[in-house]
């Protein structure tokens, strides 16, 4: 008979070699792993071998010609969802006479769509357009140009009953912004004032979407005679009226319109990830800021400009100077609406403004002559 301990000698002698099996597999599991690269390795090589600075980045320009030579699609589908819209425009029509606003969202530019909109349907307002795409834009001076409008229709109406002319003036641009909303909160149908639709593009915009400028719309939005249609298109948008006073205030009619059209003039104030930004001044972006200004004030820089051509080795036109052309030619009434005109124009960055060598002030238009050129033909 064999011993007891045979069988469990043979049996400890098994288990050893399984474990010295198991060890080898594992240390050779083990050195195969270091030789690899790891996931960490790999991601770090990956982005030293091919990295963003290294891409070889087009020129703005070249870069949006490109994008405009891109044929739309879906042509008919999209033309098909334009009507639905326009059959509902007497619908929205009449969601603004009872006091709502209308809030237009959805993929794609609703710029020529609300235009429509104004043009077609909003005959019995007078529309003041506001693009709030603009990177900067003068609240004051919008709502201090209604408060010039209402005061001249009353002007108007007591000149046709008491047959004089008032020689009252009002200058609301040195007022408070808290003075105009009043005035404008005073103004009422029986004093023969035509209502005010403020048509915003993009009341998202970068220079209306801080808090103050959302709360003086929204009681501008609250004035008996002022109506207000939008846009929206920043994914974030809603977060603007997350306090339920000024949501109340304005008293949104939302509308779901995706247009698919593209966003050809509100994007031209941005950059595109993959184009260098070597031109901050390009001749089509100041085009598109004085578009969007009074022909007065396309006519005041037009002055400007032609004086910059024709005197190149200067430091710049002194405002003194540029006030004196303008009054010449019945552009301006005073100082006071020349300032308002630069103001605008500094907004855009379409001017510099720096000292002569005598210590006045002198104006510059950023742009080589060449360019300056370009823009005052296309301006033409």
């Amino acid at each position: 008979m064999a011993p007891r301990g045979g069988h469990a000698a043979a049996s400890s002698g098994s288990e050893d070699e399984e474990e010295e099996a198991e060890a080898g597999f594992s240390r050779s599991y083990f050195l195969a792993k270091e030789k690899e690269p790891s996931s960490a390795k790999k991601r770090a090589r990956a982005a030293a071998a091919g990295k963003l600075s290294d891409l070889n980045l087009v020129d703005e320009q070249v870069l949006r010609a490109s994008l405009a030579e891109i044929p739309p699609k879906h042509e008919k589908e999209v033309e098909a969802l334009t009507r639905s819209y326009k059959d509902q425009y007497r619908n929205w029509l009449f969601e603004l006479r009872c006091g709502f606003g209308l809030l237009m969202y959805g993929f794609g530019s609703k710029k020529l769509l609300l235009e429509d909109f104004a043009s077609t349907t909003l005959t019995d307002f007078t529309v003041i357009v506001v693009n709030g795409y603009l990177p900067s834009i003068n609240l004051k001076q919008v709502l201090a140009t209604i408060a010039e409008m209402f005061w001249e229709q009353k002007k108007l109406k007591r000149k046709r009953h008491s047959g004089t002319r008032s020689q009252q003036s009002q200058n609301f641009a040195t007022q408070t912004m808290d003075d105009i909303i009043s005035f404008l909160n005073n103004q009422t149908s029986e004093d023969g004032v035509d209502g005010v639709c403020l048509l915003i593009h993009n009341i998202d915009g970068p220079a209306l979407r801080d808090a103050e400028s959302q709360q003086c719309l929204a009681q501008v939005s609250c004035c008996p005679q002022i109506h207000i249609v939008a846009s929206v298109d920043h994914v974030n948008a809603p977060l603007l009226w997350d306090k339920k006073m000024v949501h109340t205030q304005f008293k949104w009619s939302w509308y779901h319109v995706p247009t698919f059209a593209p966003y050809k003039v509100e994007c031209v104030f941005y950059p595109l990830i993959l184009a260098s930004g070597g031109h901050a001044q390009t001749t089509k972006t100041a085009l598109v800021v004085l578009q969007s200004l009074t022909p007065n004030a396309q006519s005041v820089f037009r002055v400007l400009a032609e004086y910059q051509l024709a005197n190149e080795k200067e430091e710049g036109m002194p405002v003194s100077s540029l006030y004196t052309k303008c009054r010449e030619r019945f552009l301006v009434s005073s100082q006071v609406t020349l300032n308002s005109h630069l103001t605008e124009f500094k907004d855009h960055d379409l001017i510099k403004i720096k000292k002569h060598s005598d210590g006045q002030d002198c104006l510059h238009i950023p742009l080589v002559p060449d360019a300056l050129g370009k823009l005052l033909q296309e301006l033409a």
